[in-house]
């Protein structure tokens, strides 16, 4: 008796092939890094940024289809925007991701040489014990664009910083 047997592919699908996503503030840092993944995981990728120069570059490094120069920097306008954005555009779906403390070039480059002082402090204070990457938001990121049933919301992800200080 013999017996044959069918291999059995483990790859996966995809979980945004087919999906474009616009990234504001995907020229560096986090926004790069999520447009990485998205990109990973198949979206057609549209990046905007304050610096046109970087944000080219970003867009060469992730085969962005299209960019966009902007500053869209008022913390307090983002929410109420994001939520008006979704009922706008509905059905594309919008979300804003409100990070705390990430370790960033931008991070390091705003707090020179108190860097080292500040990862320190996170790590023994955060309930996660650890310092919040790049990698950490792009997973979200790619976690909310990939659930198609959320829109007009912002996640905060700090690694529990706003209950600590």
């Amino acid at each position: 008796m013999t017996s044959e047997t069918t291999p059995v592919s483990m790859q996966r699908e995809p979980e945004l092939a087919g999906q474009t996503v616009v990234l504001i503030g995907g020229s560096a840092g986090i926004g790069l890094e999520t447009a990485r993944r998205a990109r990973m995981e198949g979206a057609d990728v549209i990046l905007t940024g304050r610096n046109p120069d970087r944000l080219e570059a970003a867009a060469a490094d992730v085969g962005a289809q299209r960019t966009a120069a902007y500053d869209a920097n008022d913390p307090t306008a983002l929410p109420p925007f994001t939520a008006a954005l979704a009922l706008e555009l509905a059905p594309v779906r919008v979300n804003l991701i409100a990070a705390g403390f990430v370790d960033t070039p931008l991070s390091a480059s705003l707090l020179g040489d108190r860097l080292d002082e500040r990862r320190n402090e996170l790590r023994t204070k955060l309930p996660i014990g650890r310092v919040v990457g790049p990698a950490d938001v792009a997973a979200l990121a790619v976690h909310i664009m990939s659930n198609t049933a959320l829109t007009g919301a912002t996640y905060d992800i700090d690694g529990g910083q706003q209950f600590v200080f």
